[in-house]
């Protein structure tokens, strides 16, 4: 995955990737609709954020059923699977995993059995407090034995979550989130139901987007505007920092689990989201867009062709076209049809393997000084590739232009790049890594200019992987590594051919699809 321009590839190698998000999430009460289809498409819309693995879970009322798979949301759902999946209510979940192994046992969503029901949880983002969470969870189980799910057990941060809400018998789910949502801290968009209601809740900075919708005979809640469009239905609002929402057959009610404190990611405006969402009220192409104007004016070069590095470069490279007058053309071929591969390469393939995504246009390219436009740079890898076959392509010049400031600390929030050494900016002048990418001019926009182009005041924006401000105090590094939860027995069978299914207390259902 590249990021939210639609680009659906998995990079051979991981030292080449772009910047990973977290998840997409996507809820839907609807009665009488055909909410699992529903729910599949508006995956598909979100597909750009998790791209390991899809699942959805739907009820009738009375059961909970799950499904989910490893791979892309078309692979793992076809006619069959989708229609055995009836009822009017859903959630679905697309992952990356910021939190835990790329391994089925930690696709989403998740499920837990109560004494009053069931419980469906999709998450978006990333907590910092899991080790707290863990002990916590430790302590119900041991109040409620077999209710919670033990830490031995747990493997993501979202798991914990469950466990809790899971954790009090005497409580309705809307009880029970009333009092665990307060005692997390990070990032996190939650899509959760029991057998009839619908619940949202997105943290009190509200780092990751999350949005409320309206069908014609019922509620969407999704991570993205683009995948209410692509399900018909009308954008309602942002779902507020802070907020629960619960839908159920009166309607969306909300709660306050927090005071809001705004602080958006400002990274969603540059790659992640795709561009034709809303993000607080700014259309992200348009946002893009100004961004190339701005860097049209911060890094001028006398050069005779701008060209974006696709897709996610080319309403920034639009923007540098127009303001810098240098005429806009495509110097790169893609390939629309790289999916995800689990085929690993050998040293010779996965040299070239850049140009199974990317290829230059000599005819025109050649004897062309160029500006280059992309979104961010991270580890300078993919970049030092495109400059150089760009070059075999007869390019006379390649000045680079980035969309985005030096990334230079690691993000907690659910973005992948959480190790400074990672980041070539953290050890690297803008001149270094410039000789190191091999172009003849190299230049970022600066951190006003991108905050002026997205339009939202700087104090309401999350910044920290360009400025180190970070939103929230963070506990010990240590403590918040990826596989922080790992190791917890998801090496165990699940039964004949890899299926298990489990008729639940209060009549749920979890059907797990082969691993």
């Amino acid at each position: 995955m590249r990021g939210g321009d639609g680009r659906l590839t998995q990079d051979l190698d991981p030292a080449e990737r772009g910047p990973q998000d977290a998840c997409g999430v996507f809820g839907v009460w609807a009665a009488g609709e055909d909410v699992a289809k529903l729910t599949y498409f508006g995956l598909y819309a979100l597909q750009h954020r998790g791209q390991e693995s899809a699942g959805i879970a739907v009820s009738n009322g009375q059961q909970i059923l799950v499904y989910k798979d490893m791979g892309l949301v078309s692979q793992v759902f076809d006619e069959p699977t989708l229609g055995s999946l009836r009822g009017h209510l859903a959630i679905g979940h697309t992952r990356y995993s910021t939190t835990g192994s790329s391994v089925w046992q930690n696709a989403q969503p998740t499920f837990r059995p109560t004494p009053y029901g069931s419980i469906a949880l999709g998450h978006n983002g990333n907590l910092i407090n899991t080790d707290e969470l863990a002990r916590r969870v430790d302590v119900l189980s041991a109040n409620q034995l077999g209710v919670a799910t033990r830490t031995s057990e747990a493997s993501t941060d979202t798991d914990l979550v469950t466990a809790l809400l899971a954790g009090y018998p005497d409580r309705t789910l809307e009880q029970a989130a009333l009092d665990v949502l307060p005692t997390l801290r990070g990032a996190f968009c939650f899509v959760f139901m029991d057998d009839s209601t619908l619940y949202a809740a997105r943290d009190p900075l509200g780092l990751r987007p999350l949005v409320l919708g309206r069908l014609e005979r019922g509620w969407v809640v999704a991570s993205e505007t683009a995948a209410l469009d692509i399900v018909g239905a009308t954008f309602v609002r942002e779902v507020e920092p802070g907020e629960l929402l619960a839908i159920d057959e009166d309607g969306p009610r909300s709660s306050r689990f927090a005071a809001a404190r705004p602080r958006g990611c400002l990274f969603e405006f540059v790659y992640l989201a795709r561009p034709d969402t809303l993000i607080s009220g700014q259309r992200v192409q348009k946002v893009r867009t100004e961004i190339g104007r701005t860097l049209a004016r911060e890094h001028p070069v006398d050069a005779d062709l701008v060209i974006p590095v696709p897709e996610s470069g080319t309403p920034a490279a639009i923007g540098y076209a127009d303001a810098s007058g240098i005429p806009y053309g495509q110097g790169f071929v893609k390939n629309s049809y790289v999916g995800r591969t689990f085929i690993q390469p050998s040293n010779t393939i996965r040299q070239l393997g850049i140009r199974l995504k990317l290829n230059a246009l000599p005819d025109v390219v050649a004897g062309k000084r160029l500006v280059v436009v992309d979104d961010s740079i991270v580890r300078g890898n993919t970049q030092r590739a495109q400059v150089r076959m760009l070059r075999e392509a007869g390019a006379r010049e390649v000045h680079v232009r980035i969309g985005s400031p030096p990334v230079k600390w690691p993000c907690f929030f659910g973005i992948d790049f959480a190790s400074r050494g990672e980041l070539i900016a953290n050890g690297m002048s803008v001149e270094e890594i410039c000789r190191s990418v091999g172009a003849d001019s190299l230049g970022y926009i600066s951190l006003d200019g991108l905050v002026a182009a997205s339009d939202v005041p700087k104090d309401s924006l999350c910044r920290a992987c360009f400025d180190g401000e970070y939103p929230m105090e963070l506990p010990d590094p240590r403590l918040l590594g990826k596989h922080l939860l790992e190791n917890r027995g998801i090496d165990e069978p699940l039964g004949p051919d890899g299926l298990a299914s489990a008729l639940i207390g209060g009549g749920a259902v979890e059907a797990l699809s082969r691993p």
